[in-house]
């Protein structure tokens, strides 16, 4: 576990790596010594993992060797991170998108986890968060699955909020890759037919490598893979252009029926006078299918009927019909409802345009229809609704333009229609709901440097720091998150660095949520590290004894943060 947690950490530095490799200019005597500091913790981490891997086992889980080797992951992670901290990013000319995915990563599990909101997360950022977490295959959900029943075994059977929403996640992992398993406590591996069946060994060339259940209509993709037709039609279904078990790309998607496999599962059922799972038949899902398509069709075409009725019920139709199921918001992205669903935002009548609005966002959440969406043209129209919309309109505005941005070139689009201000004021002035999908929203266009500036200037900052004091609107944590990302532009570092917040951050440090903490101490690292009298300032206040506690109890990126400003703050210890 430990050594599995240390390979991921270095995994990830990998684009940071690739881009110093690239670096032309000169480095200074400072900038060397940094990365002669960060090689040697690699070094050490690699000699580490070797012992873990060649030396004796048993003698590496004995108590005494237990406890040391605990002790040495723990000194060499942050002997790894005092050395990333320490490094001159601009000299090194790293760009922002790497320096941030750790902020970002951060803010991905905050809105995935956040179980306040009955909309659904959007599937850009599981599919982001999959990819950084690295449990994209069937293989990777396997083994954390594993992983999650050992944590809730070692912790006697409960399942605390943290583990749940950890469950949470797994499912919506699993979701995404198209397999369909509801109950991970169960402690079962294999598939769910074998409860009838204990004592008997299913051939592993029988079951289908996403479900783990006995084929019943086995088929082939482009790879050669052979897997049960459902389930491999779903995740075909859901865009993917990946073999599941392989991770090659597929040359093309058609599926051809494993004919002889088949009758090898049938001979092996009947001698072992094995049932199996009986399946609703294809005659009766295809005509259903077809049904849905010539509703979704026939909805599609009402939306440019000329009778104002008629187009309003399609639009309250589509947008039902969009929210829940997966399969619909392709559907009707392929019968052509895009393009008149984006000419009806600029229908007079205000709660028209809510049901429209909304049925974007549910469309928005399927990744190619985000591009579509914006080629038709609809950013300018959904930030009109923003600034004029009903209350519902204008909180589903900033939603979909959230979940548009996860896009970069989205992002670029947005900040050019002056989609920024309209952002902040929903920021400052909105309901609760609002201002969440605001800051989600900002965070997303704050990634691109230009919306920075644009942030700045529209006074984002003043309206951070009031939901940072004032803990009853229940969003210290996002308006931490942004107010990170803003602190890299030396404008925003500059306004944020006020001796009042210094004390704020101080204050939240000691006594905020460890989440709170995590991000509090974040923030003042990056303030710190770019300039020394901000860190003076928090010693003045008292953090270094709130530190230390961090660095006992808080979360691992808390005390990750929390060395690195131990590092910092010894520079300056001196000084009266």
């Amino acid at each position: 576990k430990d050594s599995q947690s240390l390979v991921w950490r270095l995994k990830l530095l990998v684009p940071f790596l690739e881009e110093i490799r690239e670096v032309n200019s000169p480095i200074s005597q400072n900038g060397l010594s940094c990365l002669r500091n960060l090689k040697n913790s690699l070094l050490s981490a690699k000699k580490l993992l070797k012992y873990c891997n060649f030396g004796s086992k048993i003698y590496l889980v004995s108590g005494l060797a237990r406890l040391l080797s605990l002790l040495y992951f723990m000194l060499f992670t942050n002997k790894l991170n005092q050395a990333l901290d320490a490094l001159p990013y601009d000299e090194l000319d790293i760009s922002e998108e790497v320096k941030e995915q750790d902020i970002e990563l951060a803010m991905d599990m905050l809105v995935v986890c956040n179980t306040n909101d009955d909309r659904n997360a959007d599937s850009a950022i599981i599919e982001r968060l999959a990819k950084k977490l690295e449990v994209r295959s069937v293989a990777d959900l396997r083994v954390e699955t594993a992983a999650i029943r050992r944590l809730i075994k070692d912790n006697g059977g409960h399942t605390t909020k943290n583990v749940r929403q950890i469950l949470d996640l797994l499912g919506k992992f699993k979701e995404i890759a198209g397999i369909d398993e509801k109950d991970v406590l169960d402690g079962s591996v294999l598939s769910k037919s074998l409860e009838k069946y204990p004592s008997l060994h299913i051939p592993h060339e029988f079951l289908c490598p996403i479900t783990l259940e006995i084929m019943t209509d086995p088929g082939i993709i482009a790879t050669g893979q052979t897997y049960e037709r459902e389930s491999i039609q779903k995740w075909l279904d859901s865009n993917h252009w990946t073999c599941p078990k392989t991770g090659q790309t597929l040359t093309h998607l058609s599926l051809a029926p494993n004919y002889a496999l088949r009758n090898l599962i049938l001979q092996w059922c009947k001698k072992n006078n094995y049932e199996l799972p009986k399946k609703d038949s294809y005659t009766v899902s295809n005509r259903s299918s077809v049904e849905l398509q010539e509703e979704l069709y026939s909805l599609v075409q009402d939306l440019s009927s000329s009778q104002s009725e008629v187009q309003k019920k399609a639009v309250m139709a589509i947008r039902m019909l969009s929210k829940e199921n997966p399969d619909n918001r392709i559907l009707i992205a392929g019968s052509g409802g895009i393009a008149p669903l984006v000419k009806l935002l600029s229908y007079l009548d205000l709660k028209v345009q809510e049901h429209v609005v909304t049925a974007l966002l549910n469309l928005s959440i399927d990744e190619a229809n985000k591009r579509l969406i914006a080629r038709e043209g609809a950013i300018p129209f959904i930030i009109q609704i923003l600034q004029d919309g009903t209350d519902e309109a204008r909180e589903n505005s900033a939603a979909a333009l959230f979940s548009l941005s996860m896009l970069d070139e989205n992002r670029v689009i947005v900040g050019s229609f002056n989609g920024v201000l309209p952002l902040v004021n929903l920021l400052r002035n909105g309901t609760i709901r609002g201002r969440k999908d605001a800051a989600t929203a900002l965070f997303n266009l704050c990634l691109n440097q230009g919306n920075k500036s644009r942030a700045i200037k529209a006074a984002i900052i003043p309206a951070l720091i009031k939901l940072v004091e004032d803990r009853n609107f229940g969003m210290v944590d996002e308006a931490l998150s942004i107010l990170q990302l803003l602190a890299s532009h030396h404008e925003g570092r500059n306004e944020i660095g006020q001796l009042s917040f210094i004390k704020t951050l101080v204050d939240v440090i000691q006594d905020g949520t460890p989440k709170n903490k995590e991000c509090a101490t974040s923030l003042l690292l990056e303030l710190g590290l770019n300039n020394s009298s901000f860190t003076l300032a928090a010693l003045q206040y008292g953090v270094n004894d709130h530190l230390i506690d961090i660095v006992r109890w808080g979360t691992t990126r808390a005390q990750r943060k929390a060395n690195s400003l131990f590092q910092l703050i010894s520079k300056y210890e001196h000084i009266p």
